[in-house]
């Protein structure tokens, strides 16, 4: 039963050789000839998420592509450190609420990209309103998760989560969704391509009300 929670709360992506096997994959030599990121970084982009907080951040590819007052927090301390190295704001889940970065309405947007499918549903919702009252109300909340081939290739993949697993995830944290696609190309190929992504775009509302 130990075991199983464990898996349920991400314990495949937690310690030294997770790290490694990030930094490993980013620094691939054909990857950085190739500047694979690069429509990657434009869909980043152009959803215009502000100050950002990219919850589930690695060693921070994606934290390098969002504004420069964004920060990352991650429950790996190794991932965080590669980021840090690298120059990026980033914290442990404990740093995090230490520094007082986490103080409400701090943010545009919360981002977690290739994180729903590593824990339970239970466990993703969690971590989704452990940070939700960081984000200014009316922000936005955008989930990434990969389609076949990507979800096949990690051992540490738990959970698929497709396009109606995400909506899911959306009304049980009362978020209003305002675009779901595939990235960055069409739904079937997603099958045969590796990199192919469920990208979700929707809003907080803010906190409810007492009244």
């Amino acid at each position: 039963m130990s075991e199983e929670l464990d898996r349920d709360r991400g314990s495949a992506t937690a310690g030294a050789d997770y790290a490694e096997r990030l930094r490993r994959k980013e620094n691939a030599a054909w990857k950085r000839a190739l500047d694979v990121q690069r429509p990657y970084r434009w869909n980043l982009r152009r959803l215009d998420l502000g100050r950002t907080l990219d919850v589930g951040c690695g060693i921070g590819r994606n934290l390098r592509n969002l504004g420069g007052d964004s920060v990352g927090v991650d429950h790996n301390a190794d991932s965080i450190a590669v980021a840090r190295e690298a120059g990026l704001t980033a914290y442990t889940t404990t740093e995090f609420w230490e520094t007082g970065l986490g103080a409400p309405g701090s943010y545009d947007s919360l981002l977690l990209a290739h994180v729903l499918e590593h824990v339970s549903s239970e466990v993703a919702d969690s971590i989704v309103r452990e940070y939700l009252p960081c984000l200014r109300p009316g922000g936005k909340v955008v989930f990434i998760t990969p389609q076949e081939v990507g979800f096949r290739s990690d051992h540490t993949h738990i959970r698929w989560v497709d396009k109606a697993g995400l909506l899911e995830h959306a009304e049980a944290l009362g978020l209003s969704v305002q675009r779901s696609y595939s990235f960055p190309f069409p739904r079937p190929l997603g099958k045969v391509f590796k990199y192919n992504e469920f990208v979700q775009l929707a809003t907080w509302p803010g906190p409810a009300s007492d009244n």
